[in-house]
């Protein structure tokens, strides 16, 4: 892999998510060069839904990236690009299944159509958050069943931290008559079972499981106040998150 391409990757997660940007920056260094590809990928398809208010042009984008992983299963040759060359070389055919269900996912941004129910929001969150985090565990070494837990309590914060900015753009983000309280404890619970899995993963494996340092407070606080999440008052401060990632990289907790 080219240093480029993989500088080119880096550059797009600390610009677009920072806090998966940090998060990889605190995993063991080797680890990067599957972090960060996986990463810049996400962002890719995260934003292919909203950088077009033509349905049929954001689908395309959607499709043009399962073209690219359907290359990198086939193992023969992937278009050059600077998030698709490096990503063919961190993961492998193996992976795509999880990546290309993600971005299928992604295909209910472009309506933004309600949420059916509850099990349809934790159906979106373990597809998306949580197929991220099974092929970076794969890659990385291991604990892959913790990634679903893992898809649900991540997928959680950064959707209910997000609830004021979809309901901005005209989104209905959560399902009719959705208790958030609820949500936010299932929410614990997950973060309960991949706090247990943890110290059992090798440091490079943790490192998939990284970004969800820090954010066990904001889950704590929907369930205590669901009018945080409408008055947009769940993002920790920096502070304390990235002091807790450096915690749970150095000690296996997830704090």
């Amino acid at each position: 892999m080219a240093d480029f391409d993989l500088n080119a990757c880096a550059a797009l997660v600390e610009r677009g998510d920072p806090v998966r940007f940090r998060a990889a920056m605190a995993a063991p260094v080797p680890a990067r060069a599957v972090l960060f590809p996986l990463y810049a990928f996400n962002i890719e398809v995260a934003r292919a839904p909203w950088v077009t208010g033509e349905p049929m042009i954001a689908q395309m984008r959607l499709q043009w990236w399962r073209d690219a992983l359907a290359e990198i299963a086939a193992g023969g040759v992937v278009r050059r690009h600077e998030v698709v060359t490096p990503l063919a070389l961190a993961i492998r055919a193996e992976d795509v299944p999880a990546l290309d269900r993600l971005v299928a996912a992604r295909e209910r941004d472009i309506s933004g159509e309600r949420f059916a129910d509850e099990a349809a929001l934790w159906s979106y969150l373990e597809t998306t958050a949580g197929g991220l985090i099974e092929v970076a565990a794969r890659r990385l070494g291991g604990g892959t069943a913790l990634a679903p837990s893992a898809g649900r309590a991540l997928g959680l914060v950064n959707w209910l931290m997000a609830v004021p900015a979809l309901r901005a753009a005209g989104r209905q983000p959560l399902p009719e008559g959705a208790d958030i309280a609820a949500l936010a404890r299932e929410g614990l619970a997950a973060f309960d079972v991949v706090g247990r899995g943890l110290p059992g993963l090798t440091a490079s494996a943790r490192g998939a499981f990284l970004p969800l340092a820090g954010f066990r407070g904001v889950l704590r606080r929907a369930a205590g106040d669901v009018a945080a999440v409408e008055e947009d008052r769940l993002e920790p401060g920096p502070f304390g998150a990235r002091l807790r990632l450096a915690l749970t990289a150095g000690t296996g907790r997830l704090w």
